[in-house]
This record gives structure tokens, C-alpha cells and sequence, in this order.
């Protein structure tokens, strides 16, 4: 392993529990010390300071991964390594690389007759020590060469490791950056109800306690639900107030989520919760010109004007329906990526692997995982039956809650954007012909017509 942070460190240290013999590299020798001293007795687990030493342990083929910041720090790690590696041997970047550049490394390393693999992962520091989500892609042959320490790894779900082989090229990356634009949207969502409930319903944190415990003992079931409920709980060491409500309303961004939004644009695939859920981030970190406003347009909070247990089954079944549209977009992008990029992802792989150690891994994965069994090819989780039949019966209370909202002054920008989406894409009839009407009016752009098959343009003016 390459670069011994915490999840580095602590998904060396799983392998080494799983039985494998390990090493560790780092510049910092704090780290490869506490990497030794934090080694589970029995195990075999060394560190080193220089690279040579670390590449001179292993055994050949020699398979190295590398848990390093994105970009520049990759490249240059790979340049580090090149004189020491021989035919045939692998290196894996596990970090959270572009997809882009991960597919000119790809190139790169094959020219010179080495393995490289872009590889997901996800679960946080505590997923990496006692078993995270693992979705690699690339070097097939090379896959099969770590697969057995990969699935030893790799959280579990039912007894099967949640980890599979998830296409060519940068399909591992690819899949990754997707699966946090889906934790950015279902992120966005969660803080929206817990506007509505804290502000709106004048809740504390007590209560708040209270009802995201019962959504995550039920239907809503999944590890974000979790880690909210828990939040409310904790005390600030500095005051003895909550947490929570000591912390800054300003939220930090590693790029992934754009990423995903800014691919998705490319491709021509709406993706709408995901792109509102960076821009609310983006909002988030104007909070001077957010507090001027406030004061320039006399806002304060709104009791909703709705009885408590009615808003509050109202905001469950609202979140609920948003984020199955959440999934249903990632997905969706996933499966044209698939084909545009020439990955050839297996769609029922990709949400096995979530099912389980991930951070969106959610009860509704295993409703997914069975649509794309009987249908490895649905273009979109909305044209499955069952799906359709789960929204169904939560459409109509995500319309109340939007209504309370916008009536109250409240943003749900996320609610209001699976709304629309979901809106939309039932609709058999858009009124896009007026935007086409228009861009043949300016521009001679030209359009389609009702009728009869062919392009046309029409002197508009005239």
C-alpha cells in the first residue's frame, strides 16, 4: 500500500487480518510506525520509508496499490515507481481519480507492459478496516490476480462480497464518481427534511433523534439515515450543546459530485437532483452574502401550518420518493456511459457491490439489484413495474411537502428537482416544440414535425 493515511492504513491492515502478508509505504515513518504498532497480533504487516524497500518485499508479480490524493500525487507516484517495477507487475490506484485520467494511465502503464487498475472504494475509515465496497475496473487479467484479496476484504451482503468486476477501461473510477453524485444528492435531501422538521416544525434534536431512528428501522433503512439519526445525539465538547448545532452552514467538496454532473452534461443524460445537490453546496459557501440577504429581505423562520404526525409521515414518504429518483439518475447515467464510453459495466454487478460497506448502501438496493436481474439492460429504474409501484404510493404526500415549502419560504431545491424529473420523464408530451419553434425562429436551427418524417425549417418572420 502507498501512501498509509487512514484509509490506507486501515484497508493494509484488513488484508493482513484476512491473512495476507503486507507492506506499507509512506515518506511520513509516524505512519508506517503506528501502521506496525496497529497490527493485530499474528498478523504480518511491515512498513517502509523508501519505495525500493517497499517494491524489494513483495513477491512477484508484485501488486501495489495506491490510496494518494487525486491527480498530480498519482502521476507522480507512478513516475516514482517505474524504474523499480518489472513485466507483469500490478498497481492499483484506489483513490478518487477522473475517470479520464485514469484511462490515459491505463495506456500508459500497458505501453510499458505493466497492469494498472482504477478502483473504487467506499465506506469511509471505518468501511476500509472492517470491510468497504470495492468496485475495480480496467485490467481484467490483472483482476484476477487480486480478486482473492479484494472479496476477502470487501464488506459482505447475504455472504457475498460486495465487490465484482465492473468493465474496461476506467469503469471502476467511473462507477465510483457516480456513486458520489448519488451520496451528494441523497446528502442534499436528508439536510431539506431536516430543515423542514427543525425550522419548519420547530423540532429539537431530541426528536430529531426520534423519527430519523424509526425511518431507519424502517423502509428508509440505509447508512446516511443512520449516521443522521446519530448526529443529533452528539454533544459538543466545547459548550455542551449538540453538535450540530455549533457546526457552520458552509459544506466542503472534494470535486466528485461536480464531476459527475459535468460528465452527465456531456453525455446528454439529466441527472437534475445530483447537479442541484453541488450547486446547494456551492450556495452554501456564500454565507456573508447569504446573511446580507437575509436581512435585505426580512426572512425568518415559519411554523408549517400542517399537525406534526401528518407533516412528518408527509416529509418520510417525500424523501423516500426522492431517493429512489436519486438512484434511478446515477443509474441511468451509468447505463449510457456504459455504452457511449465503452466500458461495458454489468449494471446488476454494479448494485450488488452498493448493497453492502458503502456509503449510499441503502435497503432499496436490494429492490434495484432484483429489477436489474430480471433486466440487466433497463435503461431506467422508472420503467420498472415495482419501482413505479413504490412511487405510486409516495407522490402525492413529496407534492404536499413541496407546497408547505415554497408556501413557507423554505428551499427544497433536491425535493423540487425529483418532482420535475419524475414529472417530465411520465410526460408522453412535453413543450419542448415551443423551444424548437423558437431556436429554428433565431437561429434556422431547424425541427422535426408531428406528421411526417424529415428536418425542417420555417421563414418565421416572413
Amino acid at each position: 500500500m502507498i501512501g498509509l493515511g487512514v484509509m490506507g492504513r486501515n484497508l493494509l491492515l484488513n488484508m493482513a487480518d484476512h491473512g495476507f502478508a503486507v507492506v506499507g509505504f509512506d515518506l511520513d515513518s509516524q505512519k508506517t510506525s503506528l501502521l506496525e504498532s496497529s497490527a493485530t497480533p499474528g498478523t504480518t504487516v511491515k512498513g517502509f520509508n523508501t519505495l525500493a524497500e517497499m517494491v524489494q518485499a513483495l513477491e512477484k508479480p508484485r501488486k501495489m496499490m495506491m490510496l494518494v490524493p487525486a491527480g498530480k500525487p498519482v502521476d507522480d507516484v507512478i513516475q516514482s515507481l517505474l524504474p523499480l517495477l518489472e513485466k507483469g507487475d500490478i498497481v492499483i490506484d484506489g483513490g478518487n481519480s477522473h475517470y479520464t485520467d485514469t484511462l490515459r494511465r491505463v495506456t500508459f502503464m500497458e505501453e510499458k507492459g505493466f497492469h494498472f487498475m482504477g478502483c473504487g472504494i467506499s465506506g469511509g475509515e471505518q468501511g476500509a478496516r472492517t470491510g468497504p465496497s470495492i468496485m475495480p475496473g480496467g485490467d481484467s487479467v490483472a483482476y484476477k490476480d487480486v480478486q482473492p484479496i479484494l472479496e476477502a476484504v470487501a464488506a459482505k451482503v447475504n455472504g457475498e462480497p460486495c465487490v465484482a468486476y465492473l468493465g474496461k477501461g476506467a469503469a471502476g473510477h467511473y462507477v465510483k464518481m457516480v456513486h458520489n453524485g448519488i451520496e451528494y444528492a441523497i446528502m442534499q435531501l436528508i439536510s431539506e427534511t431536516y430543515d423542514l422538521l427543525h425550522r419548519g416544525l420547530g423540532l429539537d434534536n431530541d426528536e430529531l433523534y426520534k423519527i430519523y431512528k424509526n425511518w431507519n428501522d424502517g423502509e428508509l433503512q440505509s447508512f446516511l439515515v443512520e449516521i443522521t439519526r446519530d448526529i443529533f445525539l452528539k454533544k459538543d465538547d466545547k459548550t455542551g450543546n449538540r453538535l450540530v448545532d455549533m457546526i457552520l452552514d458552509k459544506a466542503g467538496a472534494k470535486g466528485t459530485g461536480k464531476w459527475t454532473s459535468q460528465d452527465a452534461m456531456d453525455l446528454g443524460v439529466p441527472i437534475p437532483v445530483i447537479d442541484i445537490a453541488v450547486c446547494m453546496r456551492e450556495i452554501s459557501a456564500y454565507k456573508e452574502e447569504r446573511t446580507q440577504a437575509a436581512a435585505l429581505y426580512k426572512t425568518s423562520s415559519s411554523d408549517i401550518p400542517v399537525p406534526k404526525e401528518v407533516f412528518i409521515q408527509q416529509v418520510q414518504d417525500a424523501l423516500y420518493f426522492a431517493v429512489i429518483i436519486s438512484y434511478a439518475q446515477g443509474l441511468a447515467q451509468l447505463h449510457i456511459a456504459s455504452k457511449e464510453l465503452d466500458m461495458d459495466i454489468p449494471m446488476p454487478q454494479v448494485v450488488k457491490v452498493w448493497r453492502g460497506g458503502c456509503i449510499i448502501r441503502s435497503s432499496l438496493l436490494e429492490i434495484f439489484f432484483t429489477a436489474f436481474q430480471k433486466n440487466p439492460a433497463l435503461p431506467n429504474l422508472l420503467l420498472e413495474k415495482d419501482v413505479a409501484q413504490l412511487l405510486h404510493g409516495k407522490k402525492q404526500n413529496l407534492r404536499n411537502v413541496i407546497i408547505h415549502a415554497v408556501h413557507m419560504g423554505y428551499p427544497v431545491a433536491g425535493l423540487m428537482a425529483a418532482l420535475s424529473y419524475f414529472d417530465a420523464y411520465r410526460s408522453e408530451r412535453m413543450p419542448t416544440n415551443l423551444i424548437q419553434a423558437q431556436r429554428d425562429y433565431f437561429g434556422a436551427h431547424t425541427y422535426q414535425r408531428i406528421d411526417e418524417p424529415g428536418t425542417f425549417h420555417t421563414e418565421w418572420n416572413k
